[in-house]
């Protein structure tokens, strides 16, 4: 064990908390926590700094004992460097190839990596991107794709952010993914921003905002595109928000006539980010209808539930959409007067540790509706609830 993990296991049972405890207070996967403490692996600057928030500084300075960072991103980063030197050009096919599919790796690894250890994979190949702008002599073609690819990635950092709540920087990073996108006419990429946004802005509560958003996502969207469908998406579960019925189920409607005409793709590319495949639609369908109060959502939040199960035995994080699933299905057992199945349903959801702080607030809403009643569950929930947004 490094005097780091001795350090981290020493504070984390001094509270008489589990991995799994510190793991919900980080949002760091419980996995990764038992690498760390064990020294099999090393956490990144970003995340020493987030589990010395929960834990103290006394973690900040038994990190200075770790090695310099290595693996993860800078490996990669440096594979494409060679690679590039090796094509004897300043940037050449190969390099844009590997860059756009270690983006596509880490679309894919979204729906169940931790934010926080995400982001500084994302940063880093921004920050290459960049220093390869800067470089003399590129043509326009290689040109537009470096500023596709910064557009692609500050666009995935900026939601990661906003997962975390870090909301000045995910504005900033979305002023950089429309920047780059109008410079190159990409307009899937713009779509996604307002998307985006359109999210951020649901979560927070400023819903009209919310659904303009989406109106603009849905007209910039390229017809046939991921975004047109995802834009769609959207736009029904702000309308579930607004409680406007008829709207809601149109756009169900829509998604499930567009998604129909998208391709079907392998296991691994239905969970990048940014492609819609059929098999997201029950998500999709489980959270709108949930939201709107219709009963039926909890059927579609159970078929979620059944389908990624296997993958919850398997060791790491759930998939966040496994997470959701659960909280859909007590926000519909709330509005059937099921609240004792509701509590338990929330309890399963906040205790995978793969609620990120943008969905607090539908834990939030079964919270206040147990409490509200009087449950015997209650207690138990909040604590849970507090355990989770510590």
């Amino acid at each position: 064990m490094s005097d780091f993990g001795r350090v981290l296991r020493e504070l984390r049972t001094q509270r008489g908390w589990t991995q799994a405890d510190l793991a919900q207070r980080a949002h760091v996967g419980q996995p990764a926590l038992s690498k760390y403490e064990s020294g099999r692996n090393q956490p990144s600057p970003e995340v020493v700094d987030v589990l010395a928030d929960v834990l103290g500084d006394q973690l900040r300075i038994a990190a200075t004992t770790l090695p310099a960072p290595g693996g993860g991103a800078a490996d990669e980063l440096a594979a494409i460097e060679l690679a590039r030197r090796v094509e004897a050009s300043d940037v050449g096919s190969a390099t844009l190839v590997q860059l756009e599919e270690g983006f596509d790796r880490m679309a894919i690894a979204y729906p169940s990596a931790a934010p926080v250890e995400l982001l500084p994979h994302v940063t880093g190949y921004l920050g290459y991107v960049s220093d390869l702008l800067d470089g003399p002599n590129l043509s326009l073609s290689v040109h537009r794709r470096l500023v596709a690819a910064g557009a692609w990635c500050s666009l995935l950092a900026a939601t990661l952010h906003i997962d975390v709540g870090q909301n000045t920087a995910a504005t900033a990073r979305l002023d950089t993914a429309a920047s780059l996108a109008r410079e190159v006419g990409h307009e899937e990429v713009r779509a996604w921003v307002a998307e985006t946004e359109a999210w951020r802005q649901l979560t927070a509560g400023n819903l009209h905002r919310a659904h303009d958003l989406t109106k603009s996502a849905r007209a910039i969207a390229p017809a046939g595109s991921s975004i047109e469908v995802q834009a769609a998406a959207q736009q029904g579960r702000v309308l579930a928000r607004l409680g406007d019925a008829e709207g809601t189920y149109r756009a169900v409607e829509a998604v499930n006539s567009l998604a129909a005409d998208l391709p079907v793709l392998d296991a691994d590319e239905r969970e990048h980010h940014y492609r819609y495949d059929g098999t997201k639609r029950n998500a999709y369908t489980a959270t709108t209808l949930s939201w709107l109060g219709d009963p039926a959502g909890a059927g579609h939040a159970e078929n979620v539930i059944e389908q990624l199960r296997p993958q919850a035995g398997k060791p790491g994080r759930w998939p966040r959409r496994l997470a959701s699933a659960y909280l859909d299905l007590a926000l519909v057992q709330v509005k059937t007067g099921d609240v004792s199945a509701a509590a338990e349903a929330a309890l399963t959801a906040m205790r995978t540790g793969s609620v990120v702080p943008s969905n607090h607030w539908r834990a939030a809403e079964v919270v206040r509706a147990v409490t509200g009643r009087g449950m015997p569950q209650a207690r138990e929930l909040r604590e849970a609830y507090r355990n989770m947004t510590s």
